[in-house]
């Protein structure tokens, strides 16, 4: 199965056609961390992250992990870390995504494994598909409503693939 973003706010997946939002700057086959622009290309998915304070563990193929307070993404290109998933520590001196937010952009969310398995520094990190209210552009990852999300992570599985067009 592949999920398809097919323009700046049309999410396909099976039989179903979902509003979404994308980066910013639309889309871009030469990423880099910071552009505000969505990657194109083909990406595996990774796992799904869910805030256990706020939502039910998702009804899923995929992974899920609870997402704890001390969670982060790095996204700082200096490190070894880039692209990870970190645990925020108070020394810490890099530059990360906190995971664990006041809005609920991540109540839920799923890897998107771009620039993933063997990260190149400043060519982009942290591009999740995530959920939104407003559907305003996001900073280049995908958004999509919360119902749509819970319809979505039924459909999906480990060999899912997104597709950015």
């Amino acid at each position: 199965m592949i999920i398809i973003i097919k323009n700046k706010d049309t999410l396909l997946v099976d039989d179903f056609k979902f509003k979404c939002s994308v980066g910013k700057k639309g889309f871009s086959k030469k990423k880099i961390e910071g552009d505000l622009s969505t990657p194109k290309g083909k990406y595996n998915l990774g796992n799904i992250y869910y805030r256990p304070d706020r939502v039910q563990k998702p009804l899923s193929k995929l992974k899920s992990i609870p997402i704890k307070k001390n969670m982060g993404w790095c996204d700082d290109s200096s490190s070894k870390f880039y692209n990870k998933l970190i645990k925020i520590k108070k020394r810490h001196k890099i530059k990360y995504e906190k995971l664990y937010r006041k809005d609920n952009k991540y109540d839920f969310f799923i890897l998107i494994k771009y620039n993933y398995k063997k990260p190149v520094k400043f060519k982009g990190s942290a591009i999740f598909l995530h959920l939104t209210k407003n559907y305003l552009p996001t900073k280049g990852c995908i958004a999509i409503n919360k119902k749509d999300f819970l319809i979505l992570i039924k459909l999906i599985n480990k060999k899912t693939k997104i597709k950015i067009n």
